[in-house]
């Protein structure tokens, strides 16, 4: 009796103690990581659930990863910095981290635009091909870790529209005296046909165009545009949107705050961004079309650019990069990684993609 007894004290003895341990160990488990609280500015404003709403994906990811002790709240354009200083507000350590579109700040270094989107350039999967296989990625950290910046691809856009016009545009003349709000690149190659770029964060297009201050806007495209109301204002919406076939979005953080988190939280903070990637692109995909069908009944006039305005431009846009090339090292070095994996990626999307896309895209409009 003195031996069972005293197994059952035993066994009940160590049953408590294992469940107290468990008790005890999971929170200490947990504590043994720091609290950390981030605050991340956007270049968008909260009405922009799709753009702006990847950055509160990411928010919530890693606040849930980590039991709540990575904590990065959002603020939309203007919040803490205006839509277009983002980059700086990240650089100088005023936030911890931005959501932005790198080509907002080419007027620092051309070699921005490549992070977004270069004009006749890569479409969405082949961007990230790009960035995860092709060296973009390595190269793009080279150069956003000259501004005290570590990115991660944490977005896209897919596709864009060609943007709003109050006028058509049926020939290469029609741009010449245009004032068009318009990102990257695209303006300095419209600008050579004459079109004045205008560099306006997304909250401030609509008061800009309906004043009349500018002729013509570009954004994102139907579902993004729609809320903003440039139909409103301007009833020519054009396509392709030639200068963003794919717009990535990064998160920007500061080294020295990236340097400090806990390895774990580095984790995190990644696979938040990558999912926040996937999910922007399926959601645009998932909403632009009942968006689209919306505005053109509402009266938007869909119109498609003329072949000889394309074919300018793109010559323009070749001809801009050799010059780019020629005067900015930085530039020269990713535009000779980059144009070579663009034509292999054309090569076979021709091949596959296209010839797949070509003929069921055609057989539904003769079934319609």
């Amino acid at each position: 009796m003195k031996r069972r007894s005293f197994l059952t004290a035993t066994t009940t003895g160590m049953a408590a103690g294992l469940a107290a341990s468990a008790v005890v160990a999971a929170p200490a488990i947990a504590q043994s990581q720091p609290e950390i609280k981030w605050r991340m500015a956007s270049s968008y404003p909260k009405s922009l659930d799709t753009i702006f709403g990847g950055a509160e994906l990411i928010a919530r990811r890693v606040a849930a990863a980590t039991d709540n002790r990575f904590q990065i709240r959002t603020f939309a354009a203007g919040e803490i910095v205006p839509a277009l200083q983002v980059l700086d507000a990240v650089q100088n350590g005023t936030v911890e981290c931005g959501q932005s579109a790198a080509y907002f700040y080419i007027g620092k270094d051309p070699t921005f635009c490549f992070d977004t989107a270069m004009p006749f350039g890569l479409n969405t999967r082949q961007h990230i091909a790009w960035m995860m296989h092709g060296g973009g990625l390595e190269l793009m950290r080279e150069l956003f870790r000259d501004h005290n910046i570590h990115n991660i691809p944490a977005g896209n856009t897919t596709a864009q529209m060609g943007g709003w016009f109050r006028k058509e545009i049926k020939t290469v003349e029609d741009l010449s005296g245009l004032k068009m709000r318009v990102g990257g690149l695209a303006g300095q190659i419209m600008g050579k046909l004459g079109l004045v770029p205008q560099q306006i964060g997304g909250g401030d297009i609509y008061p800009a165009l309906e004043r009349g201050t500018i002729d013509a806007a570009e954004f994102v495209g139907p579902y993004d545009d729609e809320k903003l109301g440039f139909h409103k204002v301007a009833k020519y919406y054009y396509s392709p949107g030639w200068w963003e076939g794919s717009a990535q979005i990064p998160l920007m953080i500061n080294i020295t705050a990236w340097e400090q988190l806990p390895e774990s939280y580095k984790t995190i903070l990644e696979q938040a961004c990558w999912e926040a990637n996937t999910w922007m692109i399926a959601k645009y995909d998932a909403v632009n079309a009942a968006a689209l069908k919306r505005l053109v009944a509402g009266g938007a006039q869909l119109r498609a650019f003329p072949r000889d305005v394309m074919m300018a431009c793109e010559k323009i846009a070749n001809e801009l990069y050799d010059e780019l090339s020629a005067k900015n090292p930085r530039f020269k070095k990713v535009y000779e990684a980059w144009k070579p994996f663009r034509d292999e990626e054309r090569l076979w999307f021709r091949v596959a993609e296209n010839a797949f896309d070509s003929y069921v895209y055609s057989q539904s409009a003769q079934r319609r």
